[in-house]
């Protein structure tokens, strides 16, 4: 399935305001099941554009500005093969079908940071309400962490938050509401808890669109999710704000121990904390067509 993103991020200020260099994560991270096609970052006013690597491998843009303006475009252009299977099987180490199972010495040196829980639990409320889903001494490993998706998201409604940053797990127990991203954050802690090794992505997301609809498009923004590592399967998704395991759907930007760790856009300006207006962002998820012209529109 070809897949078209159009993200767009403006920031508007009362005055022309000196940029200082911006972090954009935006491109598409490759794999097995995602090819991408082609790719494009712009901004307005230009910059000049500088690529790296973090050290999670995510594609990094580094724009530096070099006139002021009192508005800020980033945008950026992307389409990619979708080819996630709907209904995925994965192919577990034998020893890793039944939970509790431990992983090798190598894996865990490995897997190091995304082991270990990022939120202080001193009450112990989110490694007791992990445990609760443990059906039994002995559990599918997988259906554990199915159950613990299920449990996220009928544990919390989602709700879309414009606030800045992600609030704590337990804070999205309490309060029974979360964005995707705090969804995503309680199900990597709980699943931490339990000994997973987990890890956040922040991405993309398409539902297919009926037959019948006369647009396509979907508009929305960008969407965060979890991955458990497990032995011979790899990095498997959770996506507990939908309810869903596997990339079908998704198309994943960046990975890292946490959300705040990969937020597409990224930067600040010199000037009055006033000066700053207000933040858009805007994306558009549609599916395409080998032959719609869009090799001629991007370029890598």
């Amino acid at each position: 399935m070809l897949l078209c993103v159009k993200h767009t991020t403006i920031y508007r200020y009362n005055k022309p305001v000196a940029l200082l260099p911006h972090r954009l994560m935006l491109t598409p991270r490759s794999s097995h099941h995602l090819n991408l096609r082609r790719t494009r970052v712009s901004t307005s006013p230009p910059a000049d554009i500088e690529w790296s690597q973090d050290v999670f491998g995510n594609l990094i843009a580094t724009a530096v500005f070099s006139e002021a303006s009192d508005q800020l475009t980033v945008s950026g252009d992307m389409v990619v093969d979708q080819g996630a299977p709907a209904w995925p099987i994965f192919k577990v180490a034998p020893h890793a079908h039944s939970y509790p199972f431990g992983y090798s010495e190598a894996d865990r040196s490995s897997l190091g940071e995304l082991l270990v829980p990022e939120y202080e639990d001193l009450a112990g409320q989110i490694e007791s309400w992990a445990r609760s889903i443990v059906a039994s001494a002995q559990t599918d490993t997988l259906s554990l962490l199915q159950d613990l998706n299920s449990a996220v998201r009928t544990s919390a409604i989602y709700m879309q938050r414009d606030d800045e940053g992600t609030q704590a797990p337990s804070e999205t127990l309490n309060t029974a509401s979360g964005s995707c991203r705090d969804l995503a954050t309680l199900f990597i802690e709980a699943a931490r808890h339990l000994g997973f090794g987990a890890r956040a992505v922040s991405g993309y997301l398409y539902d297919q669109v009926p037959a019948d609809t006369a647009d396509s498009r979907q508009h929305g923004s960008t969407h965060a999710w979890a991955e458990v590592y497990l032995p011979c399967a790899g990095w498997i998704a959770f996506d507990p704000t939908n309810g869903r395991m596997g990339e079908a759907h998704l198309v994943p930007v960046a990975t890292a121990r946490s959300i705040v760790q990969i937020k597409p856009v990224e930067g600040s300006f010199i000037g009055a904390l006033e000066d700053f207006l207000g933040l858009e962002v805007d994306v558009i998820v549609s599916q395409g067509a080998a032959d719609d012209g869009l090799s001629d529109k991007l370029k890598v």
